[in-house]
């Protein structure tokens, strides 16, 4: 018997305890791959091409004040600007309140729209038909597949934020990745709807000729609006979605607080079932020791087992964060999940090694100890 498979039988030898041990540091791990996807998709993920080109103007002191219409031809003329599409958040009910039937609603420019977002993609035909629409409306493809939107169909938009109800065409089915989870139509249709809109946006998103133009351009449009009644914000598109997520507060600290609390509590499981195991076996240890085993070889076996405990449960548990996520993904009842789906294998990688160190950790002190005991008295103890 080799000293890798003597390792394999002695960390299930108590099975019960073993499979315990696993399931627990499993359950720690999922929860920590979790929250590593969570952070790089906040905070490590750096977008994609298409989306570093792009920035977002809005009223610097609130998203709740609109900018002038006028303000979209200034900021073409900057240099390096390649595109300038306004965007109305119209905030309407889709058949009542519940959270499943909510999703973005914003009006927009249909002839530059798809100039700006290049990586949203739609047929040509369907392009064209929302351009002449003028109550005609695009949706996401995971929208359209939840609620059973087709080409043709009629959306009812209740009025909450501005006093009219809307009522749109379905004239085109986009796709992008992540996906959008929004419905885009023509603002002139609401302009003429409600009047104090009429010459207004919410925001302005711009596309940029490279990244490179982007901190410039951001700089060269809050100059240029920083002494009038309406001062913008100018920033990436990437900066202007965390603004929604600090306003749940310091995410970044309270997902770093968890996974402390998640490691530390994961040490003290592997540390108490490996103190109990090698405690039980101080009998055994010294006849090991008459039989030649050497106390570097029975600090290895010792350290090995609680290393094989913690990967097994390390790699179960981060192999059931994938799979969680991919049900999110394919239920149309969790699709605000889909923007956390990994696309590398690091939060795995990074799982396991963590299950890993956790095991070594656990296992050094009373593995020492235990290789250390002179023989007679470890023949003695009768625990």
């Amino acid at each position: 018997m080799t000293l890798t498979s003597f390792i394999r039988k002695n960390a299930f030898r108590n099975k019960r305890r073993s499979a315990l041990t696993v399931i627990s540091i499993a359950f720690s791990m999922l929860l920590l791959t979790l929250l590593l996807i969570l952070y790089r998709s906040f905070y490590l993920n750096d977008g994609s091409t298409e989306s570093n080109l792009r920035l977002i103007v809005r009223h610097r002191v609130s998203l709740s004040f609109s900018l002038p219409g006028y303000y979209r031809e200034k900021i073409r003329a900057v240099p390096g600007v390649v595109a300038v599409v306004p965007f109305d958040w119209f905030g309407g009910t889709y058949i009542d309140d519940k959270p499943e039937h909510s999703f973005a609603q914003l009006g927009t420019d249909p002839e530059e729209f798809f100039q700006v977002y290049r990586d949203e993609f739609m047929p040509a035909d369907q392009i064209a038909a929302w351009q002449h629409d003028r109550q005609g409306v695009i949706v996401d493809t995971t929208l359209a597949t939840r609620y059973g939107w087709k080409i043709g169909d009629r959306i009812f938009l209740k009025r909450n934020v501005y006093p009219v109800d809307l009522e749109l065409n379905v004239c085109g089915i986009f796709h992008t990745s992540p996906d959008d989870l929004s419905i885009y139509f023509n603002s002139k249709y609401l302009e003429e709807a409600v009047s104090s809109v009429n010459g207004q946006a919410g925001l302005y998103g711009i596309l940029a000729a490279s990244p490179q133009d982007a901190s410039r351009i951001a700089r060269t449009i809050d100059d240029m609006f920083h002494n009038s009644p309406q001062p913008t914000r100018t920033e990436t598109e990437k900066a202007f979605g965390l603004e929604f997520v600090a306003m749940l507060g310091n995410v970044k600290v309270f997902i770093l607080s968890i996974c402390a609390a998640v490691l530390f509590t994961t040490l003290l499981v592997s540390a108490n079932t490996m103190a109990m195991s090698i405690r039980e076996r101080t009998r055994e240890v010294s006849v090991l020791k008459t039989l030649g085993f050497t106390k570097p070889t029975l600090l290895g076996l010792f350290v090995g087992e609680a290393v094989t405990l913690s990967l097994a449960g390390g790699l179960l548990g981060s192999l059931g964060a994938y799979g969680l996520l991919a049900l999110f993904a394919k239920n149309p009842q969790l699709t605000q999940f889909l923007t956390l789906a990994p696309t590398t294998p690091g939060p795995i990688l990074i799982s396991v090694a963590v299950a890993g160190i956790v095991g070594l950790l656990s296992a050094i002190i009373p593995s020492y100890r235990a290789s250390s005991k002179d023989i007679v008295e470890g023949l003695r103890y009768i625990g």
